[in-house]
């Protein structure tokens, strides 16, 4: 029992025992056509987290997700149909493990020589928001896209954010 196409059409065939008939369509109900929203279509939601006490990593997953939009049934790869996101309470994210003290942020300035390595330590004294901005920008598309995606990502230090007037839903962790 061989299944074969014929060169002649673009249906599957079937040979049993020296006779040939065509199979039945798998997918009769099926579109072949790729569904792409308007920009009319795309709507943007906006969603605030609370990143106190949670790990950095399933934090920086969870807004990922809303940014690039997967969590949509229309998400197409190459468009902006996520949500903007807003991260509430950066300074109190936690690392797991000795993360604190052994992971490394490195930066170039331009010039020879000019490596730049800041422990997660550091960056939290300093810019604790750019813990959780790096965290979430590791996760997106390295290209035009990720770049658009980034500036929908919102992260403040504390409680308070300038967003009310968008009324954001709380998104669960």
């Amino acid at each position: 029992m061989r299944v074969r196409i014929d060169p002649g059409s673009a249906s599957r065939y079937h040979e049993f025992r020296g006779g040939v008939y065509p199979l039945p369509d798998p997918y009769p109900a099926m579109s072949t056509n790729t569904f792409v929203p308007k920009a009319s279509e795309i709507r943007n939601d906006w969603y605030v987290m609370d990143a106190e006490g949670k790990t950095l990593g399933r934090l920086a997953t969870a807004a990922a997700t809303l940014l690039r939009g997967k969590h949509k049934p229309d998400f197409t790869p190459f468009l902006k149909t996520g949500d903007f996101v807003i991260v509430v309470n950066a300074e109190k994210v936690c690392l797991t493990g000795k993360k604190e003290t052994d992971k490394l942020y490195h930066r170039h300035t331009g010039y020879p020589g000019g490596l730049k390595t800041e422990t997660a330590r550091d960056v939290r004294a300093k810019h604790p928001e750019r813990l959780v901005q790096r965290a979430v920008a590791g996760m997106l598309p390295k290209n035009k896209l990720g770049r658009q995606l980034k500036t929908r990502l919102k992260v403040y230090i504390g409680a308070d954010h300038p967003h009310q007037a968008q009324q954001p839903k709380v998104w669960p962790l």
